[in-house]
């Protein structure tokens, strides 16, 4: 099966792997504690503008794609056309997984997704929105849509030394 193009979802059709992950923590202090961990990813929350945003569809085709986020500091909010299968997915399912960071610094949220129209989106925010991208969903075409997603597992690590206790939020309840 070849992969699909422009949406830039589908099956790739041979697997990717990276001579670059190494086992070697890349903290010149070693291995961060979980309330280390758990200030920098609210902080990479707070000031990063994308998240890699999976999806996958009713028969599990999996859709992977960078996407605009605003973090409110209970949940995500990310906003994309409700007829791509990004779109089609969440309203779908409601599931979705959000990686932020790079490979020795990821953040990785497990979380529930509610669908808001532009009319049902509170004013606020839409404007903290378009006010951290630059780009107002509200003033684009019409099929684009909100969704707010609530974190139910939240994850943060660097490199091998620190994925034991990668996991500070479980059932939407911080752990640390």
């Amino acid at each position: 099966m070849r992969p699909r193009s422009a949406a830039g979802c589908g099956r790739a059709s041979h697997a990717i792997t990276s001579p670059h992950m190494t086992t070697v923590d890349s903290h010149s202090s070693g291995p961060r504690n979980s309330e280390q961990r758990k200030r920098e990813a609210l902080g990479r929350l707070a000031r990063d503008n994308d998240a890699w945003v999976a999806t996958a569809d009713a028969v599990g085709e999996p859709c992977l794609v960078p996407l605009a986020f605003w973090w409110d500091g209970e949940a995500v909010w990310l906003s994309t056309r409700d007829t791509n299968p990004t779109g089609r997915n969440l309203c779908s399912s409601g599931r979705v997984r959000l990686s932020f960071g790079h490979s020795r610094d990821v953040v990785l949220i497990h979380g529930t997704a509610r669908m808001l129209t532009r009319e049902e989106l509170p004013a606020e925010v839409g404007d903290a929105f378009a006010a951290k991208d630059g780009w107002d969903p509200r003033e684009d075409h019409p099929s684009y849509v909100f969704f707010q997603v609530t974190p139910q597992v939240l994850q943060a690590w660097g490199t091998v030394p620190e994925m034991a206790g990668r996991t500070l939020m479980r059932d939407g309840k911080w752990l640390v």
